[in-house]
Parts: structure tokens; C-alpha cells; sequence
């Protein structure tokens, strides 16, 4: 017997008429059903992190842990609609290989240290002073530079207009000219 998709939805489109004309009971079939795993959630909007388009998300958050993730349907980027790599975030959030800590490889060290997230900061804050000190260059052939020429900074695809523009005040009152965004590399 062969049966042509049309005819396959014809019958299905019956058949759930006839079924709730009838008055058939779903009530095994809804009791049998599993339990959302969204349900009582809290939905927390995001960004995606994987590129630099910046699609809205939707995480569903239960007992601290991201359940769910869908697409933001308010979110004037994507619209609700999600690429491959932004469905597949929250195997990124629950990997066991994902870093959680801060680790510090001392040099010359072979093993990794766990560190305080604030030890990490004042570490990031002496080395971009010390940096920006022995590589700063005032003048170059009698014109004024101010310039840092040892550090670079690149953007992110995840921080709005307004971050963007605190990121590039701070890295042109440091005297950083390279800035780059992720959209371009």
C-alpha cells in the first residue's frame, strides 16, 4: 500500500477531529507524560558567545543550573532563531572539563595553582601598568604619540554599544592604538 504525504495528513487531520468529537479521554496519556524540565524556571536573557553576531537567548535557570536555552524572540538580531553552535551552548555551561577557578602556571612551573579571583586581577592590573610603562613611546620624530606599544585589546561580541565604548575610552586613556574587534579576526 502506498500513501502520498497528502493523504497521510488528511488522515491524521481526521482522525484528531473524530478523536475530540468522540470525547476521548487523555488523561493516561497526560499523566504518563514527563514533567518540563523548564517548569518553574527562571528565564534569564543572555547573549551567545560564540561569534561576533550577538544573538539574544533565553536561559531557563533551576536551582542555579542553566536548564534550557532557546532563542530571544525579542531580541532584535536573531528574532528567536538560533544557529547550531547556540543550541548546543548548554553543553559548553555543563561540560566537567570547563574551567571554574582561576589558574595560575608560576614560571618555569610544571603544575597549575589555584588562585583567588582577586589575586588574578591586581596580577592582570600590575602587568598592564608595567607594560604600559616600559612601552610607551611620547614623541616620534619631534611629533607627539602618546602611545602604549606593547598591549593590544580586542573586543567582544557579548558587551553592548555602551561597554564597547567604556572598553575603547580605557584602552585610549591607557595609550593603547591597536583595538580590534572579534567581528573582524
Amino acid at each position: 500500500m502506498s500513501m502520498s504525504r497528502r493523504d497521510f495528513l488528511k488522515g491524521a487531520g481526521t482522525g484528531a477531529v473524530v478523536a475530540t468529537a468522540v470525547g476521548v479521554d487523555t488523561a493516561p496519556v497526560e499523566g504518563a507524560a514527563r514533567e518540563l524540565k523548564t517548569k518553574g524556571a527562571r528565564e534569564v536573557p543572555s547573549l551567545c558567545y560564540y561569534c561576533a553576531v550577538g544573538c539574544g537567548i533565553v536561559a531557563s535557570v533551576a536551582d542555579g543550573k542553566v536548564v534550557a536555552i532557546q532563542g530571544d524572540p525579542e531580541h532584535p538580531i536573531n528574532r528567536g532563531a538560533l544557529c547550531s553552535k547556540a543550541q548546543a551552548y548548554i553543553q559548553v555551561l555543563d561540560h566537567p572539563k570547563r574551567l571554574t577557578k582561576v589558574l595560575y602556571r608560576p614560571p618555569g612551573a610544571t603544575e597549575w595553582q589555584e588562585k583567588p579571583l582577586d589575586w588574578a586581577m591586581d596580577q592582570i592590573a600590575q602587568r598592564i601598568k608595567a607594560t604600559r610603562d616600559a612601552t610607551f613611546r611620547e614623541t616620534e620624530d619631534g611629533v607627539t604619540v602618546n602611545r602604549a606599544e606593547g598591549i593590544a585589546a580586542l573586543g567582544s561580541a557579548v558587551i553592548t554599544n555602551e561597554e564597547c565604548y567604556l572598553l575603547a575610552k580605557a584602552m585610549r586613556g591607557l595609550g593603547v592604538v591597536w583595538l580590534e574587534h572579534q567581528a573582524r579576526v
